[in-house]
């Protein structure tokens, strides 16, 4: 293995569609993998619960073990602080790790549907990109997912991020609602929220199109847990692929799930929403493939905003071994 890797002992396996989230080691014989998440859409942490719901981890002999933290900043305190072995969480997760933590690296790049929209009011002065000039956008925190993420859809639209205000507001309702009341121009906000926006108000640019390079989650681990628990981490992938295909082939049972996941009603029509974007546009990749060149997109657009002060051969960060391993599992099952 390379010297790079040896020093920050990584371990790179990619998805596309939706996030990854827990694992353990066999029930009986080994301690519980303790997995953290960030707050997120349904469909961000769907195959996770789809893998538990339909037995995936337990055929590939993976106990689940999983907590919420409202974040990317507390997920990552957590998997500094050894409270959780795997952190899932934004793709701007990775940035943490581009900081040169030796002890932290990545251990999955989800690959899935970059489920997030510019917003705005229909009747006001914003019609395209360049007029956002001088106008207020809602995002999360300085550094986040929505945060970046407009910064890159400005870099496309070659619109001077320095031009334009950011207000932070909170999770995607939150910015959904301070959009809805005039409090900001325009706001990045959950695609969930398409099938039930006001006349008034509209998508002015759609993530998935603007910046189809930017990566949506992210799985973030340590070296402790990829030296300790490399076998269960293998497993877990694994199973999540076989998730995948099954959120791709039953959309109607995986939108069953995100209701019960949400707490939503049947008649709730942003699930159904989300899901059928997903598999309709083709977003989703059950082999969970590690698009390299993504990464090194997202780690330029890191230094651009200033969240890291350089950016690392993508060879540091990348080991494929644990996700190439999971697809030999998963072809045998």
């Amino acid at each position: 293995m390379k010297r790079a890797l040896s020093n920050l002992r990584f371990a790179v396996a990619a998805v596309a569609a939706a996030s990854l989230l827990l694992l353990a080691g066999h029930a009986s014989a080994q301690q519980k993998l303790r997995v953290g998440k960030a707050q997120a859409d349904a469909f961000s942490f769907l195959p996770v619960e789809i893998g538990i719901e339909h037995g995936f981890f337990k055929k590939y002999g993976v106990e689940v073990e999983s907590s919420g933290f409202a974040g990317d900043a507390k997920l990552q305190q957590a998997i500094a602080a050894d409270a959780v072995d795997i952190a899932i969480g934004s793709g701007p997760a990775m940035a943490f790790v581009a900081k040169g933590n030796p002890e932290l690296g990545v251990a999955a790049m989800a690959n899935q549907p970059l489920l997030l929209d510019l917003s705005v009011q229909k009747d006001g002065p914003i019609k395209t990109a360049a007029d956002l000039k001088g106008h207020t956008v809602a995002i999360s925190s300085p550094g986040s997912l929505p945060d970046l993420l407009v910064k890159g859809m400005l870099q496309a639209k070659k619109v001077p991020a320095n031009e334009v205000k950011f207000a932070p507001q909170g999770a995607d309702l939150d910015r959904y609602k301070s959009l809805i009341a005039g409090i900001t121009d325009a706001a990045v906000v959950s695609n969930e929220f398409v099938p039930v926006m006001p006349k008034n108000v509209h998508v002015l640019m759609t993530a998935s199109e603007v910046v189809p390079q930017f990566m949506r989650l992210c799985i973030a681990t340590s070296s402790k847990a990829i030296k300790s628990k490399r076998d269960d981490l293998v497993k877990f992938v694994a199973a999540e692929m076989e998730a995948y295909r099954f959120a791709e082939t039953h959309p109607d049972e995986a939108i069953k799930l995100a209701h019960e996941m949400t707490h939503t009603k049947p008649d709730d029509k942003r699930a159904g929403f989300i899901v059928h974007q997903a598999i309709e546009h083709k977003q989703l990749d059950p082999s969970l493939a590690i698009p390299q060149d993504r990464i090194q997109w997202m780690e330029d657009l890191f230094k651009t905003a200033g969240v890291i002060p350089k950016t690392l051969p993508v060879s540091e960060l990348v080991d494929k071994s644990v996700r190439d391993d999971a697809a030999k599992q998963a072809g045998k099952k």
